[in-house]
């Protein structure tokens, strides 16, 4: 793709938390957005249909997949193994396969760096996910590690950095663990910038590679407290000895391919700040 060309863009999960400032960055270039959320109308929700995104479809240039049911761990020890959790992400994976089926369009996944963490349905699912997709030739997948930027704390899918800043302005971090366990955190904004660049420049990259979305630095989650804390004057109570059983204490180091066309300009400080 000629990056100078203003493109037709399918974003499936536009109102999301990558989703919104995705849109925003796609549209300051000059590209032309279609949004699809099941948050805009229930005629977008892609668990149990297909025909109607089928025709933005054929009509975009390429097509970006936000549109899974997830949230933070707080959510995902509560939903992951539901009847409804799974059933819904199955219905969206496959109905948003079928579309693409019919349609020969590129095609970029967001999948996880948990999706090799079968002992959870979420990873098991982003693993199917990856799957479908490795069956298309135009398909690529793209794996987040752990992205913050804007929610609402009082939504009950919000994540670790949003929780622990609505804490800290209460007066006190309460965490869930003993806070030792260490993930790499990535801002919206150069979220977005790394999908806008794949976008732009499909053409230069290898469907046959992953292309991880991620910051490349492991701090833990206490540090994220800490960081936190230095902002809000507040105190930090860890959970002595409780670990994280969503993740298990697994660390998957991500592929640096994607580091050929795009790196984070924000550090975990910087981007807190901007949250704050």
């Amino acid at each position: 793709m000629n990056k100078s060309k203003n493109m037709n863009i399918l974003v499936l999960g536009s109102e999301g938390q990558i989703g919104k400032p995705l849109v925003k960055t796609l549209e300051s270039r000059g590209h032309t957005v279609v949004c699809w959320d099941k948050v805009r109308s229930n005629l977008e929700d892609l668990s149990f249909d297909d025909s109607r995104v089928c025709k933005e479809i054929e009509n975009c240039d390429a097509v970006v997949f936000l549109a899974f049911e997830v949230g933070g761990s707080k959510y995902l020890e509560k939903a992951d193994k539901t009847f409804n959790y799974i059933t819904e992400n199955v219905g969206i994976l496959f109905h948003t396969f079928e579309a693409i089926s019919m349609n020969n369009k590129p095609f970029l996944f967001a999948s996880s760096q948990m999706a090799n963490m079968h002992h959870t349905n979420y990873g098991f699912l982003k693993d199917l996910g990856e799957r479908y997709t490795k069956t298309f030739d135009k398909g690529y997948i793209c794996r987040f590690w752990n992205v913050f930027g804007y929610e609402d704390p009082e939504d009950p899918k919000s994540h670790v950095i949003t929780d622990f800043i609505d804490m800290a302005k209460k007066g006190s971090i309460t965490m869930r663990t003993s806070g030792d366990e260490q993930r790499q955190f990535l801002h919206t904004d150069d979220c977005s910038e790394a999908i806008m660049h794949w976008c732009e420049n499909i053409s230069e990259y290898d469907p046959e590679e992953y292309i991880d979305i991620t910051s490349f630095e492991w701090v833990s989650v206490m540090d994220v407290a800490k960081i936190i804390q230095k902002y809000i004057p507040c105190s930090i109570e860890p959970k002595v000895g409780v670990s994280d059983n969503i993740q298990k204490g697994i660390k998957n180091n991500p592929s640096k391919y994607v580091t050929k066309f795009w790196k984070a300009r924000l550090s975990l400080e910087q981007g807190i700040e901007k949250l704050l």
